[in-house]
């Protein structure tokens, strides 16, 4: 079985998971790991040839570098007034 076909649904059902945690601390890796296996939707969907999923893929990784923004390179508890 590919990696990419392995990657995919350990790393999106973890950040899936993580997406819905009540503990904060737990729930911002949530765009972590789904930054982490956008490589492996990007690659799955190119080889095969599948440009919607490839296009939502896009999407979904920009919504995932949100939440690498939000938190984690300017969380609200360092911002200043």
């Amino acid at each position: 079985m590919p990696i990419d076909q392995i990657a995919i649904p350990i790393l999106g059902a973890l950040a899936a998971w993580l997406s819905q945690e009540r503990r904060p601390k737990l729930a911002r890796w949530a765009c972590i790991f789904g930054l982490i296996g956008q490589p492996f939707w990007f690659y799955a969907s190119w080889k095969a040839e599948q440009w919607g999923i490839f296009a939502v893929s896009v999407l979904y990784g920009f919504a995932w570098l949100r939440g690498l923004w939000v938190f984690w390179i300017r969380p609200m508890n360092s911002q200043k007034p």
